[in-house]
């Protein structure tokens, strides 16, 4: 595989405990008793030095083939970067109060897209972590390429999966791709960059959205 080959990839992330952060095969989940029914377990589509995962991942995929198995550990700086002390903040109650929450500990928190876990609340002050949970860890993977996408329709498909927009059929019209679904503002513009730069020879996205009446 090279950079922008589009794949599907199966794996199992360990931290150096061995406890499981994450994983796609619903059979393993079950069988280590971690299964958590309102997740969908399925093969991760994403594009070969896109962004789409953490550079030792994108490292280590570069020269497999479909079918290929490896076991790769991943220390911070290719991983999700070192703990950082700036990233722990101490947050007013009444900031909470404001927003009609009642802080505790080990909430996850959002503020202004940075979102936090609460690591305490003491009278009036809310110590927030807003380093990523995996920060500072070297990450273990068992990594495998389980399929490589080819065609256009099937690439448009797989950068709109990966972005949650799933059972979409995008409608190919030579240099146009019409995208028949509702996407969140703030995604349009990521997936169109993303279909212009890596669906050749896509020149125009368009989205499309149709009202009817309510039945």
């Amino acid at each position: 595989m090279e950079k922008g080959d589009f794949v599907k990839i199966g794996y199992i992330g360990r931290l150096e405990t061995g406890e499981i952060f994450d994983l796609t095969d619903e059979e393993v989940a079950k069988k280590e008793g971690i299964h958590n029914p309102n997740i969908t377990y399925a093969d991760l589509p994403v594009i070969i030095g896109a962004n789409f995962l953490i550079k030792g991942l994108d490292n280590a995929l570069m020269g497999m083939k479909v079918g290929d198995k490896k076991d790769i550990e991943i220390k911070p700086e290719d991983g999700f970067g070192q703990r950082d002390a700036k990233l722990v903040r101490t947050v007013p109650k009444k900031a909470f109060k404001d927003q009609k929450v009642e802080p505790r500990q080990g909430m996850i928190v959002d503020f202004g897209g940075m979102k936090g876990r609460i690591q305490s609340v003491d009278a009036g002050r809310v110590r927030v972590d807003f380093n990523n949970p995996l920060a500072g860890h070297v990450l273990k993977y068992h990594l495998e390429v389980k399929e490589k996408i080819e065609g256009n329709d099937n690439k448009v498909k797989a950068i709109l999966q990966y972005f949650g927009a799933k059972d979409v059929t995008p409608v190919i019209k030579e240099k146009e791709v019409d995208i028949p679904s509702a996407i969140h503002p703030q995604l349009k513009e990521k997936i169109s960059t993303l279909i212009l730069e890596y669906v050749k020879p896509i020149e125009k996205v368009n989205f499309v959205e149709s009202f009817g009446k309510k039945s």
